[in-house]
């Protein structure tokens, strides 16, 4: 039991989104074993909007496959003015939910900066994150729960989470996604999903192709199989909150391999510039094992590709082939308004890999494809920066207004 706990926290601190958590409040973090409908637990809008001064709506939205989501509305600014501007759509990454947007500052925080720039601001929480544990049928104590992976969020999240907000605002709406909610963004549009509700995307730290990812601690994960070793173990939701042990788990790895321990977070997302100091509680979301399988079937294979189950016949069965389908980055439509901001300094999002897929985009109408590099930015400095206000934001408003 002790070594499960110990791997079990490895992957606290070892992808793509763990600490744009850090710094938020323990909002009553509920176990595993508990479900929305036997805890009470306070609704984001109570614990970190309207504490603000700003006003916020709590909404449920159902996938097409039962799940319940929880998504915020955010419908004024902080002076009260009601929003003026398209609705906008903020989607976090791994590990995360809908307070990746939130825990900065006011002035620092995109879902707080977007709402006093006029915008009608949702906010998503993917499934199996603490306010979307829920489904018509499945208990999250169910293995069927945690039945999917990046897939299911592209395939079912992303539209319903669309489809809802664009039937309650008769709008086309602006996405942005931070990460894996890139990921989910960049494969839905590739199969010509959710494209005709959306204006346009801003993709902060975009991951698709994943070969080159630099993270010493992702590329041990993925290289050693430690997903798939859970999954057989009969391990089907991933809970990041192991404790202390994560750090010394890295520590002993860091040490074994001759790496610079003085900041360990930095060996998963890079060295990230510009963060809050002076928050540094950290706190992470579940996810299905089988979304980290998946994940790090990308790392080694260097593919965007379906899930492979590993064995010809169960792909056959699920895709009718050998093989797991291709998602082709270039099927996405050249007329389609991207903003895609990448940083330097980033061990997931690597620079290598984001030239592959801008070189997968390379006949994207020049004017409506904005590229932004930031050299010393890593992973996390796209949601958590001190400046990335000024840095990111700014931009990002700007190309909202051109398009």
């Amino acid at each position: 039991m002790a070594m499960a706990n110990t791997v079990v926290s490895l992957v606290s601190i070892a992808l793509l989104c763990i600490t744009t958590a850090q710094g938020r409040t323990n909002f009553h973090g509920t176990p595993s074993s508990v479900t929305d409908h036997d805890f009470h637990i306070d609704g984001i809008c109570q614990t970190a909007v309207e504490t603000k001064g700003y006003q916020c709506e709590e909404h449920k939205v159902e996938t097409d496959d039962g799940y319940i989501l929880s998504l915020q509305r955010l419908p004024a600014g902080r002076s009260g003015q009601k929003a003026d501007k398209p609705p906008v759509l903020l989607q976090h990454g791994l590990f995360c939910d809908a307070l990746t947007w939130l825990i900065n500052p006011p002035d620092e925080a995109l879902g707080f900066i977007l709402a006093d720039n006029g915008y009608d601001v949702w906010i998503s929480n993917t499934r199996g994150t603490k306010y979307s544990r829920s489904h018509k049928s499945l208990s999250p104590n169910d293995a069927a729960f945690w039945n999917w992976s990046w897939d299911e969020l592209a395939s079912y999240d992303l539209p319903a989470l669309v489809k809802y907000v664009h039937n309650n605002t008769a709008q086309k709406i602006h996405y942005v996604g931070h990460s894996l909610g890139t990921l989910m963004a960049f494969t839905a549009f590739s199969r010509g999903q959710v494209l005709d509700r959306l204006r346009s995307a801003a993709l902060l730290s975009p991951i698709a192709h994943m070969s080159e990812v630099n993270s010493p601690i992702a590329r041990i994960f993925a290289d050693t199989f430690l997903a798939e070793d859970l999954y057989w173990l009969g391990i089907r939701e991933f809970n990041p909150n192991g404790g202390g042990a994560a750090s010394n788990f890295v520590e002993d790895i860091c040490n074994k391999l001759n790496l610079n321990c003085a900041s360990p977070m930095s060996l998963v997302t890079g060295p990230n510039c510009c963060l809050n100091s002076s928050m540094t509680d950290v706190s992470s979301e579940p996810t299905a094992t089988k979304n980290l399988i998946h994940l790090s079937q990308m790392i080694k294979t260097g593919k965007i590709a379906k899930y492979d189950y590993g064995d010809e016949g169960d792909n056959m069965q699920h895709y009718g082939q050998a093989v797991p389908p291709l998602y082709d980055m270039t099927a996405i439509p050249n007329d389609f308004p991207l903003f895609v901001t990448y940083g330097g300094q980033d061990l997931l999002s690597d620079v290598k890999d984001v030239q592959v897929l801008l070189n997968d985009l390379q006949h994207h109408d020049g004017n409506k494809l904005v590229v932004l590099f930031k050299e010393d930015y890593a992973h996390l400095d796209f949601v958590r920066a001190v400046n990335a206000n000024q840095i990111i934001y700014d931009p990002i408003i700007a190309f909202y207004k051109a398009n």
